[in-house]
C-alpha cells in the first residue's frame, strides 16, 4: 500500500471567537485545503472554544472514531486561555516530539515568536495528533515542514510498514 493514500484527517479549530460566530475560521479551511490537495479524506471538522473539556472531548471523539491524522489549530501560545497543549497532553498515550521540534526549528527562521509556541504532538490509539498555530500563514508554514513525514507516520500507526530501512 502507498503510505500517502487516503489518510483520514480531522480538523479542530480552537477559538473562542470563532466558536461563537464572531470571527470567521481561516485556519481550519487552510488545513482542509492542504489535505484535499494531497488527496486525503476530511473525516471530521469542529470549531471549539478555548476550554479544556471541549478540546479534550473532541480529540478523544476524533481519535476513538479512528481518524488517523488530527490537526488542532489555535491555542498554543502564551495567552491565559491558550490551553490546547494541555488538553492534547491529557489524551495522548505517547509523545511524538519530533514534529513539534521540527516546526519550531523551521519557524525560527521566519519569526523569533516561534519560540513562544507550546505545541505538542502525540499519539492516541492509532491517531497522530498535531497542534498547529492559529494563523493561516503559520498553518501553511508548519504543515510544509512536516508533510513529507506524515504518510510514513500514519503507515507506521496502521501497522502497514514492515521494514523502515527498505
Amino acid at each position: 500500500m502507498n503510505n500517502a493514500e487516503h489518510i483520514s484527517v480531522g480538523i479542530i479549530t480552537v477559538s473562542d471567537r470563532s466558536s461563537r460566530g464572531e470571527r470567521e475560521d481561516l485556519s481550519g479551511p487552510e488545513i482542509r485545503s492542504w489535505a484535499e490537495r494531497c488527496g486525503h479524506i476530511i473525516s471530521a471538522e469542529a470549531v471549539v472554544p478555548d476550554e479544556f473539556d471541549s478540546i479534550r472531548d473532541k480529540l478523544i471523539a476524533f481519535a476513538d472514531a479512528g481518524i488517523e491524522l488530527i490537526f488542532t489549530t489555535g491555542g498554543t501560545g502564551f495567552a491565559q486561555r491558550d490551553i490546547t497543549p494541555e488538553a492534547t497532553t491529557s489524551v495522548i498515550e505517547r509523545h511524538a516530539p519530533g514534529f513539534a521540534e521540527a516546526m519550531r526549528r523551521a519557524s525560527m527562521d521566519i519569526t523569533p515568536h516561534a519560540m513562544l509556541s507550546r505545541a505538542v504532538c502525540g499519539i492516541r490509539k492509532k491517531s497522530l495528533i498535531i497542534n498547529l498555530p492559529g494563523s493561516p500563514k503559520a498553518v501553511r508554514e508548519n504543515i510544509a515542514v512536516i508533510e513529507k513525514a506524515l504518510p510514513h507516520a500514519v503507515a507506521l500507526l496502521r501497522g502497514s510498514v514492515r521494514d523502515c530501512a527498505s
